[in-house]
């Protein structure tokens, strides 16, 4: 993946910028001594004397970043990493052992010797420098005093930087391979979500359907006039499901037009005895909506809450809620129930719905069902975008 490349890229410019700054450490202290000190003098000696010593640990790092690393950080090789690591560092030891520098004025900040420099300068030295330096037959007698070195203060300096090189590369590895993980994840989420809400799409379109068939039907041999104007309505009820249905989100005014022609579609089937309400605003700003969500409570009102002996309702009301952060759309359908419901099972119906809030809002939705013995009344407020 592309991001996946360019993740790879800034883990690479890390590295680069972190031992850019080390080699040019050298540079500057060098640079800063010898102009607050006369006395030193810049030389490129001891630049590339230091410089030798960091290409050592460059090169282990190079074997550690591209080798051994992905050993431990991908392939959870612990064992197979831990001893190439130890062989390594053994090594290590090794060579700062036999291969010590002979030369550390650069670290230890030592004047140059009496006769390169300046006869000013050196008038002022050589009194001091006198007095400090000892006899040859002391020096010599002090230095047989000493016991052999096998490991100095900077081998041990040199190994502790070493192993904290090695555990700040691990340490970057781990971070940046946390950062590609929680991006997997984040994607296969979002996929697993976008799957979800596809099947529950290819779910409602035929459940609508089947719905709206089963009422042209029963208009066909009732009064065929209305049928045609049914049909006309449902055509334009298609329109929408075919070209919008299968979208993350709608425009809202189109959704309310697709609620208007369903209901336009209902008053055709009941007679005047059904009081049927829609009050819709007519202006709706440019906010998107899932598509077909709303309608399945209408639906359901008109299932489960017309009688066709006794007098009966359904009110649909939507209005919007703004304020200063964010606008709500507050959606409520009201009805009134029949004495002998329909009971037949196995649609989608309000299950698919709370499906899909939550997959598409998580908590950020309210949803108040309140089951009368005579009324039948939900209330939806979801966040606008």
């Amino acid at each position: 993946m592309k991001w996946m490349k360019e993740q790879k890229k800034h883990e690479n410019l890390t590295y680069l910028a972190l031992w850019g700054m080390l080699f040019a450490v050298p540079v500057l202290s060098l640079y800063m001594r010898s102009v607050s000190n006369p006395v030193i003098d810049f030389e490129w000696r001891e630049v590339f004397m230091i410089w030798k010593q960091f290409s050592i640990f460059l090169v282990i790092f190079l074997i550690h970043n591209f080798l051994l690393a992905p050993l431990l950080v991908y392939k959870q090789r612990r064992a197979l990493y831990f001893g190439i690591v130890a062989v390594m560092i053994g090594g290590f030891i090794v060579y700062q052992c036999t291969n010590r520098p002979t030369e550390r004025r650069a670290f230890n900040h030592e004047p140059p010797p009496m006769e390169q420099m300046e006869e000013p300068y050196r008038e002022q030295m050589e009194p001091a420098h006198r007095e400090r330096s000892p006899r040859p037959r002391d020096f010599k007698e002090h230095r047989g005093h000493r016991p052999p070195m096998i490991v100095g203060q900077h081998d041990v300096i040199a190994l502790i930087i070493l192993i904290l090189m090695l555990g700040m590369n691990i340490g970057i590895k781990l971070y940046f391979k946390s950062r590609h993980d929680a991006k997997q994840l984040m994607a296969l989420e979002k996929e697993n979500l976008e799957q979800q809400l596809e099947y529950l799409r290819y779910q409602i379109n035929p459940h609508f359907f089947m719905n709206t068939l089963n009422n042209i039907h029963a208009l066909v041999d009732i009064d065929p006039e209305k049928a045609k104007d049914t049909i006309l309505e449902l055509s334009k009820m298609m329109r929408f499901v075919l070209y919008e249905g299968d979208k993350k989100g709608v425009p809202l005014s189109r959704e309310f037009d697709f609620i208007r022609h369903y209901i336009t579609l209902m008053r055709l089937r009941y007679t005047d005895k059904v009081d049927v309400q829609v009050d819709l605003p007519t202006e709706v700003p440019d906010y998107q909506v899932p598509p077909l969500m709303l309608i399945t409570f209408i639906e359901n009102a008109f299932k489960h809450g017309i009688s066709y002996q006794h007098d009966s309702f359904v009110h649909v009301k939507a209005d919007i809620i703004f304020n200063s952060q964010f606008s709500i759309l507050n959606f409520t359908c009201r009805n009134s129930k029949a004495e002998k419901p329909n009971e037949i099972k196995g649609g989608v119906g309000l299950a698919n719905v709370r499906q899909r809030l939550n997959l598409l809002y998580g908590e950020n939705y309210t949803l108040n069902i309140q089951d009368d013995p005579d009324t039948y009344n939900v209330e939806l407020q979801i966040p606008l975008t």
